[in-house]
């Protein structure tokens, strides 16, 4: 990747310059909101939400500045930076497409919605200890409302309707027409795949997965994991939270976040790998060069970036290859605490199908279904056509429908995530295309590095980090999310890879 300092047109350099301003801004604000969400006490909410509203308006000023739009068309009328193969093409025309969708935004409603996300978090966090979803209906309602107004600014004629304008958001280019036209299909393939395995299947053995084991023994061993798998500890860090994220701040800086239970070490792990392949993603981009605060340093897109994610957590991390270096590694951490349990029945373990209540803790075969009831819901909340205080009922109602399960109370429904709260509307699609993205890109790895399992379970992860970091990391947002996609696996997004790989691993833990 070139950088700001080689050989090139000054209007050019500057326009680097002032997006790095804008960059570094951008930092301070995630490092602020992930204090909130870490070590904040509880008294520095109504501070905080000032503090956000505040650098929220001072980053959109900048974002859509006369200055920065004269600087945009200076390099746009250069025919020397306009080769739309090149990354200055890319740069600049991922610069547009961000400068266009930030002058649609009043910087009032900018600073409003900061603040009344930086509030909902926090109502949001003492209504889900307490199972009250009442007393986050005001809060979640000024955000929807908010929410709604942002979607008609950036709504354009491209736009079938005002979700399609939030979706762009996190997955450039996507509409949710689309998007229900994979799910419908997907979620009547693994509703007849988990109605198999309930059906002729024997679950596989999990209770030993329950053993108490001491969140500081989790911990040390989440870190020696996600050190091995890549993840450099001298320009980043693991901590806990209520929710479990990664922030990459900049250059040197990635903040990964995991929650832990004494008798769910699954959980605990799950959501640290999960978090690490974030990491490794942000820690992979380019923020070393002159050129931070550009495109060229940022994720493609949520889908790509949960497609990391999702492939650290379970295709790598459920496998049996994983099982056979970790295992041994766990019982050092946790005094011998599995030594009675062998890697097949380990792994078989971690390959279960079972409808569960809570999104971040379900199986792989499940979790698509939590995504798909999230995505109408808040769908249908942006047509108007569920008020935010029927939610619970919607919510229970969809659940059952989906899952097959009664929700016992609110706070492990419709409280459980936080994405609300932030006015994260349009987000949960991408886990889902994370988990499409994921499967496809693994058929390929695996192909292209066939002794890969082999590798793994010498603790060897190199060699797919490696891959990660030539096929998606290093190009930031040169190419979309669709192009990384063919450019990595030589085809277009498909659901059949992902239904291969679930019934690779789940049928065998099911006896099938």
């Amino acid at each position: 990747m070139t950088t700001a300092s080689q050989t090139l047109p000054k209007h050019y350099t500057d326009l680097c310059d002032f997006k790095r301003e804008i960059g570094n801004l951008g930092s301070v604000a995630a490092l602020v909101g992930w204090d909130q969400e870490t070590y904040m006490p509880h008294g520095g909410a109504r501070a905080r939400a000032e503090q956000s509203s505040l650098l929220a308006k001072l980053i959109h000023e900048r974002a859509s500045s006369t200055k920065l739009g004269d600087l945009l068309a200076q390099c746009e009328a250069d025919s020397s930076l306009n080769d739309p193969t090149s990354e200055h093409g890319a740069n600049l025309r991922e610069m547009r497409r961000d400068y266009d969708k930030a002058t649609k935004l009043p910087s009032d409603l900018v600073a409003n919605l900061a603040k009344a996300q930086s509030e909902a978090q926090d109502v949001w966090k003492v209504a889900r200890t307490n199972n009250d979803f009442k007393s986050f209906v005001p809060a979640l309602t000024k955000v929807m409302d908010l929410t709604k107004e942002k979607a008609s600014c950036l709504k354009t004629d491209e736009h079938n309707e005002l979700y399609d304008a939030l979706l762009g958001e996190y997955e450039p280019g996507a509409k949710a027409t689309e998007i229900e036209a994979v799910f419908t299909p997907l979620r009547d393939r693994l509703s007849a795949f988990i109605a198999e395995l309930r059906d002729n299947g024997t679950p596989p053995k999990v209770d030993f997965l329950h053993r108490e084991i001491p969140v500081e023994k989790q911990h040390a061993f989440g870190q020696a994991v996600t050190a091995a798998f890549g993840f450099d500890y001298k320009k980043g860090r693991l901590d806990t939270t209520t929710h479990p994220f990664c922030s990459g701040f900049g250059p040197g800086d990635t903040r990964m976040t995991t929650r832990y239970s004494p008798t769910n070490f699954p959980d605990a792990i799950g959501s640290t790998m999960h978090e690490c392949g974030h990491g490794l993603y942000e820690q992979g981009i380019p923020k070393e060069t002159g050129l931070f605060g550009t495109p060229l340093t940022e994720a493609i897109s949520l889908g790509i970036h949960e497609s990391q994610s999702r492939m650290w957590e379970n295709m790598v991390g459920r496998s049996k290859a994983f099982w056979t270096w970790a295992l041994p590694l766990a019982n050092k951490h946790f005094d011998g605490a599995f030594d009675d349990i062998d890697v097949e029945t380990f792994t078989k373990a971690m390959n279960t199908a079972t409808p569960s209540f809570i999104r971040v803790e379900s199986d792989e075969s499940t979790y698509n279904l939590h995504v798909m009831l999230r995505f109408e819901l808040e769908r249908a909340m942006l047509r108007n056509e569920l008020a935010i205080q029927d939610l619970p009922e919607a919510w229970n109602a969809k659940f059952k429908d989906f899952l097959g399960l009664d929700v016992p109370d609110d706070a492990t429904g419709c409280l459980q995530d936080v994405h609300w709260s932030f006015g994260l509307v349009g987000y949960f699609p991408t886990y889902s295309l994370g988990n499409l993205n994921a499967a496809q890109m693994w058929e390929t790895i695996n192909e292209q590095i066939p002794d890969l399992d082999d590798q793994i379970a010498r603790g060897e992860f190199g060699a797919l980090l490696n891959w990660t970091r030539e096929h998606i990391h290093q190009h930031g947002r040169r190419y979309t999310a669709s192009e990384i996609i063919e450019r990595s696996t030589g085809k277009p997004l498909s659901a059949d890879p992902l239904m291969r790989h679930l019934e690779s691993r789940v049928r065998p833990a099911y006896g099938l």
